[in-house]
């Protein structure tokens, strides 16, 4: 039995099924643990979400910014943007199945055992990984409660609050907890974050620094797979953390690693969107 962690799938299916083949995935057997970010960009984000859905029993997966922007979409199409390849599942007939699916799934999962914690974007430098797996549960909670999801997605779209305050209450909390796990790249010390700037480590405005940077950040020194920053390129020289590439439709390789031997495996066939 082994485990395997992908980076963001966005819709490359071929990649991922090259790298299940190179390493005999068993779905009766083995698991795979995704960082999110299932659909959108690449050419199969329908055919994408109906695989994994095939394997749901075997799959470990936190929610990306990406994946919540098509729960949102499927409640209303007119959130569809100019570059979304998101119409295909809200037009597919399975479509309220695969959006009630990826509803029940978390923010943020940590494997006690290992002590490892997944999650899309990070975590963000004020919160250990207890208060994390408490703030994601809040947000959980809203997705997975039908009288209070028309209120979140309508809401959760948004760059402020920027920094987040336990004073916070509704959807002003709910949208600051989903744009720490889901959109961070940047931030101050203290939490405070910059949303605009998507580019590489050297690009922080003035003030900020990447989220894993800070050496006091309270998680410092757990092991987190996170994924989301392209720019990162999958590398990050943070002992404990370990960043996967985003990277098919950038034109770069999709990477599988081993998270126990943390060997890294990659596909070189690019899945670029048509």
């Amino acid at each position: 039995m082994a485990t395997y962690a992908v980076g963001d799938l966005q819709g490359c299916l071929e990649p991922l099924k090259c790298l299940l083949e190179q390493v005999k995935f068993d779905p009766a057997h083995d698991k795979l643990w995704l960082v999110g970010d299932l659909v959108n960009r690449g050419p199969a984000s329908l055919e994408t979400l109906r695989f994994l859905y095939s394997i749901r029993d075997s799959l470990v997966c936190v929610l990306g910014n990406h994946d919540l922007h098509l729960i949102a979409v499927a409640y209303n199409a007119e959130r569809l943007k100019k570059n979304d390849t998101l119409r295909e599942i809200v037009e597919a007939p399975d479509c309220a199945q695969l959006i009630e699916w990826l509803r029940q799934m978390p923010l943020v999962h940590h494997d006690a055992q290992r002590d490892m914690t997944l999650v899309h974007a990070g975590i963000p430098p004020q919160w250990d990984i207890d208060k994390a797996l408490q703030r994601a549960a809040e947000v959980e909670a809203a997705l997975r409660d039908d009288t209070q999801l028309p209120m979140f997605l309508d809401g959760m779209y948004g760059n402020e609050p920027a920094k987040w305050d336990k004073k916070l209450h509704g959807i002003a909390r709910l949208r600051v907890i989903t744009n720490y796990f889901t959109r961070m790249r940047f931030c101050t010390p203290d939490g405070k974050l910059d949303l605009k700037s998507k580019e590489g480590l050297d690009t922080a405005p003035p003030g900020y620094a990447p989220w894993f940077s800070y050496a006091e950040r309270k998680a410092a020194g757990r092991k987190i797979i996170f994924g989301h920053w392209a720019a990162l390129e999958g590398q990050c020289d943070v002992p404990g953390l370990f960043a996967l590439d985003t990277g098919c439709v950038w034109g770069g390789s999709m990477t599988l690693m081993n998270v126990d031997t943390l060997e890294r495996i990659h596909c070189s066939c690019a899945d670029k969107p048509e």
